[in-house]
């Protein structure tokens, strides 16, 4: 198979977020499969994260440091910017299109031979299938430790059949509740359960009510808990944020680290970044025990090679053809957009912004709108090539109720090109409210990922 068909194929599996029956989160049905495979995942060290917000970045972090300390190192992400092979890769290289497609008919194999003999009641979904295929290009490739973001949720989600060594939990808000549940409380339970039995598992303070979960689940697991307050920055609200050059906005502090002050420096940008930082940080600190030692110098480099696009990613005006400054963030929830609008204020000042939004049908888009639109002197509204993405005409009555108007425009190509033209000449264009429509327009704007 090619990489087109074996992405075509995937994606005829159906999503469990483009409404695949619930049935399809049953754990046994997973380790059902990787069973029949020779249990791959259990050829490496992992580290399992989940969380509502900063999850790709702390992953993208830690999986960086450990790259940087010589390790073989696994990163496992979704959803992705433009290819769907972006969210598997090893030492920070995505899978090549032949090993992707050659992973996937090894799968396949197994699942449909699976499912005629009845051991499994359906064929495995989109997200187990790949997930299954991350793991099997992981051993063949003889990583030594995987870094894992959880898809959705936690409790049943296709990367909880790993035994990792540390779980981390980041910042819990409402999103998903069609399948998570209606209140952070609710949504925490998912979450936290990645806690294993007696494991470890890394955390902030956050919501009373995801705090009160979290801790119970540790208490009733006999968890071992780690705070990553160590690791915050000495001094509230925290890092000088500064231009690097041609890279954007950095985060940068002195930080005690083992003993030792390292420079944080990195190029994910905004406060909200300093908590994925400190839990990528003591996850690496804490990896020592388990036999993955890095020394405060590794966590430093590590942390200034992260690569992690679409995170507030700055673009200067003379390296793109729209000759404006150009900011890409996938905020996708109304916690995502408040970091934005909080990062925006501080990045451009009084320059006037044009933003371009599409979201997808299951966010709240309303309240996004709410937060971002009245920062922009001019909004272009449009969608994504997916199925769940919002139409235009739903996102403009979401607009008209905030008193917003906005030009429509029917794919993301041309809304960044409607938005080339809207921008002052001093202005900064900003893409953001899904990922989708981020990886959508770096592509058309080639930039890369």
């Amino acid at each position: 198979m090619s990489y087109e068909s074996t992405v075509d194929a995937l994606y005829q599996l159906g999503h469990e977020l483009a409404g695949a029956p619930s049935h399809k989160f049953d754990l046994a049905h997973m380790r059902a499969l990787l069973e029949a495979m020779g249990n791959p995942q259990r050829r490496y060290a992992s580290v399992l994260i989940a969380g509502t917000n900063g999850k790709g970045s702390t992953a993208a972090t830690l999986a960086s440091i450990l790259q940087v300390a010589g390790y073989k190192t696994a990163l496992y992400t979704s959803p992705h910017l433009v290819r769907i092979n972006e969210r598997i890769r090893v030492d920070g290289q995505p899978a090549g299109d032949i090993e992707f497609a050659a992973a996937y008919e090894h799968v396949e194999r197994i699942a449909h031979s699976l499912a005629e003999d009845k051991t499994l009641p359906w064929h495995p979904s989109f997200f187990e299938m790949l997930t299954a295929m991350a793991f099997e290009l992981f051993a063949r490739a003889g990583v030594r430790i995987a870094v894992l973001e959880v898809g959705m949720g936690g409790r049943l989600d296709a990367t909880n059949v790993v035994d990792p060594l540390i779980s981390i939990i980041t910042d819990i808000s409402l999103d998903h509740q069609k399948f998570l549940g209606n209140t952070i409380a609710e949504i925490a339970a998912e979450k936290a359960g990645i806690i294993k039995p007696a494991g470890t598992v890394v955390t902030l303070p956050q919501h009373p009510a995801a705090n009160d979960v979290i801790g119970h689940a540790i208490l009733d697991r006999e968890a071992k808990a780690i705070s990553a307050v160590k690791h915050m920055p000495p001094i509230s609200p925290g890092a000088a944020s500064t231009m690097g050059e041609g890279l954007g906005v950095h985060n940068q502090y002195p930080l005690d680290v083992m003993g030792q002050t390292i420079q944080v420096d990195s190029p994910l940008p905004g406060r909200h970044q300093l908590r994925n930082l400190a839990l990528a940080i003591t996850t690496a600190e804490e990896l020592a025990g388990f036999g993955f030692p890095v020394t405060p110098k590794q966590i430093e480099q590590g942390i200034r090679d992260t690569r992690w696009p679409g995170r507030f990613q700055v673009i200067p005006a003379h390296t793109n053809r729209l000759q404006r400054e150009l900011i890409f963030d996938v905020a996708h929830n109304p916690d995502g957009a408040w970091a934005l609008r909080s990062a925006l204020n501080e990045h451009i000042g009084d320059r006037p912004v044009t933003l371009v939004f599409g979201a997808m049908q299951d966010k709240a888009f309303l309240e996004m709108i709410q937060i971002l639109f009245p920062i922009a002197s001019q909004v272009v509204v449009t969608h994504a090539k997916n199925p769940r993405a919002a139409s235009t005409a739903q996102l403009a009555e979401a607009a008209h109720q905030v008193g917003t108007e906005v030009t429509e425009t029917i794919s993301v190509e041309l809304a960044v090109l409607c938005a080339g033209e809207l921008a002052a000449p001093d202005g900064v264009i900003v893409i953001t409210g899904s990922i989708f429509v981020v990886g959508e327009a770096m592509q058309a704007l080639q930039i890369a990922t």
